[in-house]
């Protein structure tokens, strides 16, 4: 068991490895601002798997950009759009949404896969892409991922009301006038653009920990329209800051702990939500009784 630990966690020269990772942290805690307030609209649109299907296709964009030597976050925000683009077009309807999603998820995996296999680099650049890369955002990167969090969130705020309005109730808000084609296509470009930030914390196979769990977990304590997007936040940026710092001390990619914090705090949730529903059933049981 000790000899388990000392492999997964060594914390000699913390505070020095600290230094090296500044701009992923300062990417990590953008990612939990912006992760969990779009991820809030991925639970109420029911598009998990949506953001499964678009990391892969970001995956392919960032494994052609490394293969002829571009701008690797360039590379997945364009293959994130792409399939964004391509969902929101295509699968308007929920059936047709899965088709497409289904279709594109072996195509970028499978893409993505025979680029690394052709691109001549180091094979860290390359699990990187799937897994998440501790030290893999530089200055210009972190330029590009500050853009994209500041400018979504920035539109997730101006368009809140009216997306809410057509995520809940699309029929209702449609017959009152809202814009929902427009509205879907809008959201669909942010959730690329998300998805592409959150491949270079991440890794391709695991955006899920940031873009969905903590939404999914903020959902199972509260259902107020307020509390639930701070409670989102709050648990994403514990997530994805938290897991960059014990990544720090361990020998692991930093998926494993990103994704290990954000299923500890769901199940936690799930207890709350359990124990909280046991008892409003028991006061009801109880005053049935009296």
């Amino acid at each position: 068991m000790g000899d388990w630990l000392s492999q997964v966690f060594d914390f000699r020269d913390y505070g020095a490895l600290l230094a090296l990772v500044q701009n992923s942290i300062i990417a990590a805690a953008l990612l939990g601002v912006v992760g969990g307030l779009i991820g809030v609209f991925i639970m109420q649109r029911d598009m998990a798997f949506a953001v499964h299907g678009i990391s892969e296709l970001s995956f392919a964009g960032a494994a052609a950009a490394l293969l002829i030597g571009a701008d690797v976050v360039l590379g997945s925000i364009v293959g994130s759009l792409i399939a964004a683009g391509l969902i929101g077009v295509l699968g308007a309807r929920a059936r047709d949404r899965n088709s497409i999603i289904g279709v594109l998820m072996p195509f970028g995996l499978g893409l993505g896969i025979l680029l690394l296999a052709l691109y001549p680099g180091r094979s860290g650049n390359k699990f990187g892409l799937l897994t998440g890369q501790i030290v893999a955002v530089d200055d210009p990167q972190l330029g590009w991922l500050a853009g994209v969090a500041i400018a979504v969130t920035v539109v997730l705020l101006l368009v809140w009301r009216p997306l809410s309005f057509d995520s809940l109730d699309p029929e209702v808000a449609a017959a009152r006038g809202v814009p929902s084609r427009a509205l879907s296509l809008l959201f669909m470009a942010m959730l690329g653009l998300v998805v592409a930030a959150a491949v270079h914390v991440t890794g391709a196979l695991l955006v899920l920990a940031l873009l969905v769990t903590p939404a999914a977990a903020a959902l199972r304590v509260s259902a107020n329209p307020v509390l639930v997007p701070v409670l989102s936040i709050v648990f994403a940026l514990g997530s994805a800051v938290g897991g960059i710092l014990l990544a720090l001390g361990g020998t692991l990619p930093v998926s494993p702990y990103i994704t290990t914090i954000s299923f500890l705090i769901y199940l936690v949730c799930r207890l709350v939500a359990w124990r909280r529903d046991r008892g409003r059933r028991a006061a009801r049981r109880l005053a049935g009784a009296q």
